[in-house]
């Protein structure tokens, strides 16, 4: 993809929507770990900027966690204290960068759509709930009959202004100027007259960010924590860097997966690379004091929404919260956080819009009966303890109805063949999906690739896609010549897996 002035200009514009939704973000998940306030405010830094430079997805965002806030909160009780806490998270860190230097990232690519697209509904079904307090400017959703009117003004005109910015064309080819950027200035200036005019619905500084504000370059020193190098003694301190490492691997290998498939561009992220970014990441946030962080879908979605196409935009959100911890407080502290809720509440939407339970009803049980499984079970539990529930179903589904040879894969080496024929056996499964992904990605330029199907019977949505996004993607991008044997409209109607190639023949 030719990266020029355009481009840069878009990303910055992505980069300064991401930095105004992590920046409460940041702040929200350090305090509900029981962490210092600007704890979430560092690892936002290093998710950007550090992270951002290291890893090869161009969408990706990564920061603080809400999914780990528990485990850090329930750690820092342990341990007695947030320094020794650190120790761990440098632990950790060492850990995940093992973990991507054994090439142990394939893991991912066995997770089928289903389960990744129910963890995503499941996570905007959060996100909408989580958000609407902030909406309406009240601590919980028990306490409605204190709602602020000012709060749930400025959320309705923040909303209003992010939907009619997508349903009107011109304003939706404003990218130097995005809505969630236009919607936050709005809500700073109507804040502002109501407190000119001594208004009741002034939202009060309790409902606004609240940046710590130092007040001399020496104070900002004694904010940061540093590691009681005593932590590394401990056996509790291994035993949580341990942990750590396995829950922010898992949930990053889970985002950048489903971060690739709401990628533009349809990107392939090298996943043992993303462990190796994000544990030199954690350790340096276990050095200067900053929380774990992970890949998250919720900023990563809101980068893709603000039409990032490279991740100079990830970067950007990085430096930008460097930037308002050394100099913007005062203004940043101004945001109202019932118009970032409504940004929030519309990536929330949007990624459990009910087409989307329609779209896996359609597919069958095969597939609606992991996705809405994994989906309750991120709601109701947890993101990990979903994801284990739809794969479990999943692989039920798929012991059940294949117990067969699933493919075969017939080519010569890769590097040297101007030829290579994939031919799938008589069902293919999600199982499947890696082998294929990898030889997919490995097919030189300009070389011509036979992709035959003739003896297949079932082929799963998953690998469909794959490659569906191959052919109208990769292949046209590096000259690949593409030709595709018997390929049904129809698969096994018990597996509702009929997705329709848009090219047959030869391409």
């Amino acid at each position: 993809m030719q990266f020029n002035q355009h481009h840069c200009k878009i990303n910055f514009a992505a980069g300064l929507v991401v930095f105004l939704v992590a920046l409460p973000l940041c702040l929200g998940i350090a305090l509900a770990s029981g962490a210092p306030p600007l704890s979430g405010i560092v690892s936002g830094i290093i998710g950007g900027i550090i992270i951002g430079f290291l890893s090869s997805s161009h969408i990706s965002v990564s920061g603080p966690a809400a999914g780990l806030a528990a485990i850090v909160f329930m750690a820092i009780q342990q341990l007695g204290s947030f320094e020794l806490f650190l120790c761990a998270v440098v632990i950790a860190g060492a850990l995940q960068l093992l973990l991507g230097l054994l090439r142990a990232g394939s893991i991912a690519e066995y997770i089928p759509i289903a389960v990744i697209e129910g963890m995503l509904a499941g996570i905007g079904v959060i996100i909408v709930f989580k958000q609407l307090p902030y909406a309406l400017g009240i601590s919980h959703l028990a306490d409605i009959h204190h709602l602020h009117w000012g709060a749930a003004i400025i959320a309705l005109i923040s909303l209003a202004i992010l939907i009619v910015w997508e349903k009107v064309p011109v304003l939706a080819r404003l990218k130097l100027l995005p809505s969630a950027l236009f919607a936050v200035l709005v809500a700073i200036l109507l804040n502002f007259f109501w407190q000119q005019a001594g208004s009741f619905l002034e939202v009060s500084a309790n409902q606004r960010v609240n940046l710590p504000i130092p007040d001399h370059w020496q104070d900002l020193t004694s904010l940061l924590a540093f590691p009681n190098l005593k932590g590394f003694f401990l056996p509790e301190t291994w035993i949580t860097g341990v942990t750590i490492a396995i829950v922010a691997s898992l949930e990053t290998l889970l985002c950048i997966e489903a971060s690739d498939r709401i990628d533009p561009y349809r990107r392939i992220t090298d996943n043992n690379q993303e462990l190796k970014a994000q544990g030199i990441g954690n350790m340096v946030c276990g050095l200067i004091g900053g929380l774990p962080v992970t890949s998250v879908i919720v900023r990563s979605s809101a980068n893709v929404t603000a039409g990032a196409t490279h991740k100079t935009a990830t970067i950007t959100h990085g430096v930008l919260l460097l930037i308002c911890v050394l100099s913007m407080p005062l203004v940043l502290n101004q945001i109202p956080l019932a118009a970032l809720a409504a940004v929030l509440i519309l990536v929330g939407y949007k990624l459990a819009k009910p087409q989307t339970l329609l779209h896996f009803w359609h597919k069958g049980p095969y597939q609606f009966v992991p996705f809405l499984a994994t989906m309750l079970a991120v709601v109701c539990l947890d993101l990990l303890k979903g994801v284990g529930i739809g794969l479990l179903i999943s692989v039920f589904f798929i012991l059940q109805g294949n117990m067969k040879r699933a493919y075969y894969l017939s080519r010569e080496e890769l590097e040297n063949a101007h030829e290579i024929t994939l031919d799938l056996a008589e069902e293919v499964s999600f199982l499947n999906k890696a082998a294929i992904k990898k030889t997919l990605k490995n097919i030189q330029p300009k070389s011509k690739l036979i992709i035959n199907a003739q003896r297949t019977s079932y082929i799963s949505t998953d690998v469909l896609e794959l490659i569906e996004d191959f052919i109208n993607y990769t292949a046209k991008e590096r000259e690949i010549q593409v030709e595709i044997l018997g390929f049904k409209h129809h698969y096994d109607k018990k597996q509702a897996s009929h997705i329709h190639i848009g090219h047959r023949g030869r391409l």
